[in-house]
């Protein structure tokens, strides 16, 4: 049996500045700059422990195209570290590092083999014996709107064949479309996996070949939730076998309770406790945006909690540890009096008006005054579909509860 093992990584953006963060206490921000180095060494950890052929890095090594040396030097100490241990890494640059930057180059050891800026076959020849090719790229610049998919071409002469691709599936719309390409394409090429990157959602698109994007090593915002880590891949003619294994040692979460039964700001305040203990079980740092829902109290305990006080209180008890919990934005919905589906059936106003509000979950930024300037648009993202029906379901609630309420209920 042809068989080989490796791990599949990808996005590791190393030494991020995890920009707009600095709001954060010192301790726990000092910890979010070094988790992309803790999460990169972990995973080394895990290739040494699984005593993988190869490990292979699907782009976006680096977060920036002027590497620092800090980078650098400690990517190339984890080079070496494979190195001592016979382990060879197949790497690509990405859209954030492209080779088109301007930076001090420090050598890599003799075990990287880093692809150039045209698709390209490298051979591995496992210990066992089998035989592997595997085609890849890096990014000449920082925009690659080609389709490198088509220069993509089985030779043969190897037991196994491996993609390795940084780009994004036509079709997705929450990242920036760089070397598109269609599932089809994948799997024309005939190859027995394909390890992607440039997409942070970790996402199995086909099992068979398996079709891969790993996500990144390490939540950066709030937007990238969720263990963070790479792939194991167990690989021979038959097929593959993959295990997802952890890496990140911060995870983002969003997180609600359902605080219908509270009748207390200290009630609340307890259930908020009880989650936080929950999650610090994890042994992980962890950064929750965190919704209460059903909240029905007294005018003035709720204000303690929509105007600050109560988050304030949550994050003061927060000892500075390993496996901190931080709270680090609180959302509160207010007990409904009403409901949707009655006031639609018997109002036309609140029937278009819920009509509206779905047409914009389901349409575009046009919808909003912000996207709607030049000047404006030119500075924000997209909005993804979740995004859309946060906002729509907010606005929605909150007009409801305002004409609700002037009507006298």
């Amino acid at each position: 049996m042809k068989r080989v093992t490796f791990i599949h990584a990808a996005d590791l953006h190393l030494d991020s500045p995890m920009s707009g963060l600095k709001h954060l206490p010192p301790s726990i921000f000092k910890k979010l700059q070094e988790s992309t180095f803790e999460a990169f060494t972990k995973i080394v950890d895990l290739a040494i422990f699984h005593n993988v052929d190869f490990i292979i890095l699907a782009g976006d090594l680096f977060d920036g195209e002027d590497r620092s040396i800090r980078a650098q030097t400690r990517f190339r100490k984890e080079m070496e570290r494979m190195a001592e241990c016979g382990i060879t890494v197949y790497a690509v640059h990405g859209n954030h590092d492209h080779m088109d930057g301007r930076w001090a180059h420090l050598p890599l050891p003799e075990n990287v083999h880093i692809f150039s800026h045209e698709v390209e076959v490298a051979k591995h020849i496992a210990e066992n014996g089998t035989s592997v090719h595997l085609y890849g790229f890096s990014y000449p610049k920082r925009h690659v709107a080609e389709r490198m998919i088509d220069q993509y071409s089985r030779e043969n002469g190897a037991d196994l064949h491996i993609g390795i691709l940084h780009g994004s599936f036509e079709g997705s719309s929450d990242h920036a479309q760089y070397a598109p390409f269609r599932i089809n394409d994948l799997l024309e090429k005939d190859f027995d996996y394909w390890a992607l990157g440039h997409i942070h959602k970790r996402e199995i698109l086909i099992s068979q070949p398996p079709v891969i994007y790993p996500g990144n090593i390490q939540g950066r915002n709030r937007k990238e939730t969720g263990p963070k880590g790479c792939y194991l891949v167990d690989l021979d003619n038959s097929g593959a076998k993959t295990e997802f294994l952890e890496a990140a040692p911060v995870i983002w979460e969003n997180a609600e309770i359902d605080a219908s039964k509270s009748e207390s700001y200290q009630e609340i305040y307890e259930l908020c406790l009880s989650l936080i203990e929950e999650k610090r079980q994890n042994r992980k740092g962890t950064i929750i945006n965190l919704t209460l829902n059903d909240v029905g109290l007294p005018d003035h305990e709720f204000r303690s909690i929509t105007n600050g006080e109560l988050l304030e209180s949550l994050q003061e008890e927060e000892a500075e540890e390993e496996s901190f919990v931080w709270i680090s934005g609180l959302a509160v919905n207010e007990k409904r009096m009403w409901n949707k589906e009655k006031l639609a059936h018997e109002s036309d106003f609140f029937s278009e008006l819920f009509k509206t509000a779905g047409y914009f979950a389901e349409g575009s930024e046009s919808a909003l005054i912000l996207y709607a300037h030049p000047l404006a648009r030119r500075f924000m993202g997209e909005l993804t579909k979740d995004e859309k029906q946060r906002i729509a379901e907010e606005a929605e609630a909150l007009l409801v509860d305002l004409l609700y309420k002037a009507e006298g209920h």
